[in-house]
């Protein structure tokens, strides 16, 4: 039996997921994220996926979280249209609404527990504490390994995992700015332990710039990654986020053409009202 929906405890200054799930960020960086994982698993070996900031893995969009920002009825609720009915990502969500109800939406944990065989391992780190118990709780059936650690520290002491085959997405909340100025070491670090991985990073791009020094240094030292961006009218007055973006340190084969249609795709949104 699966777990019910955990509940949604806040603790006090602290980033929590819940009030942004199933936004318009989520939805580039876990359509990428799918794709890239049924991408791999269409090759008969086994692979290992990590991801370095988990959350708790399952977010009910019915919450007095989701509905207090509304940006989940700008987000999934107009863009999943743009994702055919076999699209890995309409997949994932097609199943977690089987499971938890019409307003479950699944965090990357879930999407790549979904997407994983038996004999693929996954690694999840989660350094938050109400977090990480509402992990376990959401991932218990399929008894990943979690880990109530800094995610960066987890990258870069598992790699090269076992197996070496796989996939590491790397997703802050960038609450603590100095991840812009540690970001491009810390993953020039893995990858050269970990020459073979593919390494996501998910950015937000912001109005003040303040990612633009951590992209022109991840360009520099990875110049044949994939780097999509896609822009979006700020989700209310004052929002500082205005797009998504994600850097891919060898990218499978076929990515950048989903990444650039899912791009104009949002290319449409540019008229869209922000929330009051």
């Amino acid at each position: 039996m699966r777990p019910a929906l955990a509940g949604n405890g806040l603790d006090m200054l602290s980033y929590q997921h819940h009030f942004h799930a199933g936004n318009l960020a989520d939805v580039q960086k876990h359509a990428l994220l799918a794709w890239m994982l049924d991408y791999l698993c269409q090759k008969d070996k086994p692979l290992t996926y990590i991801e370095t900031h988990a959350g708790r893995g399952l977010y009910d969009l019915s919450s007095e979280y989701a509905l207090k920002t509304g940006e989940a009825a700008l987000g999934i609720a107009r863009a999943e249209a743009w994702f055919a009915p076999a699209h890995p990502y309409r997949l994932r969500l097609n199943e977690i609404r089987a499971s938890y109800g019409p307003h479950a939406y699944p965090g990357s944990p879930l999407i790549a527990a979904l997407s994983l065989r038996d004999g693929d391992t996954m690694h999840l780190a989660e350094l938050h504490p109400t977090e990480v118990q509402a992990l376990r709780h959401t991932m218990n059936p399929w008894g990943p390994h979690i880990y109530a650690r800094d995610g960066f520290d987890l990258g870069l002491a598992i790699t090269p995992p076992t197996p070496r085959r796989g996939l590491m997405l790397i997703d802050p909340s960038y609450e603590v700015k100095a991840d812009y100025d540690a970001i491009p070491d810390r993953l020039r670090a893995m990858a050269r332990k970990w020459n073979v991985g593919i390494i996501a990073l998910w950015y937000p791009l912001l109005t003040s710039g303040a990612h633009g020094p951590m992209l022109a240094a991840l360009t520099r030292d990875f110049p044949d990654a994939l780097r999509s961006e896609a822009r979006f009218p700020p989700v209310r007055d004052g929002h500082k986020m205005i797009g998504t973006g994600m850097f891919v340190v060898n990218p499978p084969y076929g990515l950048q053409g989903e990444a650039d249609r899912i791009a104009a795709a949002f290319a449409t949104l540019a008229n869209i009202s922000p929330a009051p």
